[in-house]
């Protein structure tokens, strides 16, 4: 077969969507851009074109379809902000992403010397002045020098293949003691398995607060207990049960009136709730835990934090076995 010469200098017709999908594997960050038009009136679109052009000066970029009917504002105004936004503002991107609506309604907005729309919240903005535009094909791209910024601890919104996503850093070997901490382990059994990290993890975070529970004297099946009804109650045994299945515990009856014996719970209409004493022993543990989260929490900062949050509750969401909601 005759092999087809193909010059370097002419591309391919690319197939629109799937290039759309192969730029969709480069993760950007999520940004809105605003400025005024020029009766005054705030103007915003969401955009993922962001990026840095040079420090001295301090220069930024984004691109603007040709299409978009916010096309002229932008190539008019003097000044422009970007805000990059924080995970948080997921629903704000959204809305700042469809056409035909007043975007600002209810937005709350900090001052600017510029005049132009500041949004709060976000992971750190950047206040420009419009500097150059240059042809982009079905784009056209602004650069501007940035005359002020601010940023946050807020770990900024991602957006990647098509979904939004959160940041995580990589983490070097936790368990291993080999000389070569790149060194890939072998056999069976590995720190990468998932059930090891989710199980040493766990158990981890309770040792931190096992002492509230000694000093409440609350086994691990009554703090269980005691977390789902101050949830909810109160809850009949069938419920109780249905949704303390994923721990492994199987709570009896005769583990029930246990509780009740030693005045943690009482037996309303409805089924079993917290006592007073119940309903304080399990803020007393809980405050514990949530000091012990907070700890952790600013070990990891608010970045590992967040994308592990975000990872555990894909991680339930996965393996649910259809448990009931427990927050209505």
């Amino acid at each position: 077969m005759d092999n087809e010469e193909i010059s370097v200098d002419q591309p391919r017709v690319f197939d629109a969507r799937d290039f759309r999908k192969a730029l969709g594997h480069f993760a950007t960050g999520v940004t809105i851009v605003t400025t005024r038009g020029e009766d005054g009136a705030a103007i915003g679109m969401t955009a993922n074109s962001f990026n840095s052009v040079s420090l001295d000066p301090p220069m930024v970029l984004w691109s603007l379809a040709r299409s978009a009917r916010s096309l002229p504002a932008f190539a008019r105004a003097s000044h422009w902000n970007v805000h990059v936004l924080a995970c948080d503002q997921e629903a704000l991107s959204n809305r700042f992403a469809r056409a035909g609506e007043d975007k600002f309604a209810g937005l709350a907005l900090d001052p600017c010397p510029s005049g132009m729309p500041l949004l709060p919240g976000c992971s750190a903005r950047f206040q420009c002045r419009s500097a150059f535009q240059y042809e982009g094909g079905d784009h056209i791209i602004f650069v501007g020098e940035v005359i002020d910024y601010d940023r946050s601890a807020a770990p900024p919104l991602l957006y990647v293949t098509g979904q939004y996503a959160v940041a995580a850093h990589k983490c070097g070997p936790v368990a291993g003691a080999g000389a070569d901490p790149d060194a890939a382990q072998t056999g069976p059994y590995s720190e990468d398995m998932l059930g090891y990290l989710l199980g040493r993890a766990h158990y981890q975070f309770m040792a931190r607060f096992r002492p509230a529970l000694a000093e409440m004297r609350l086994s691990d099946a009554e703090f269980f207990l005691l977390s789902l009804l101050s949830v909810r109650q109160p809850l009949g045994a069938s419920e109780i049960a249905a949704h303390m299945a994923y721990t492994g515990v199987e709570l009896t009856l005769d583990a029930l009136q246990a509780a009740c014996a030693r005045g943690l719970l009482q037996v309303q209409a409805g089924g079993y709730s917290l006592t007073p004493a119940g309903n304080d022993a399990i803020l007393h543990v809980l405050a514990a835990a949530k000091a012990v989260e907070a700890d952790l929490g600013a070990g990891m900062g608010p970045v590992q934090a967040t994308a592990l949050r975000n990872l555990l509750k894909t991680l339930v969401s996965a393996s649910d076995p259809g448990l009931p909601k427990l927050w209505p």
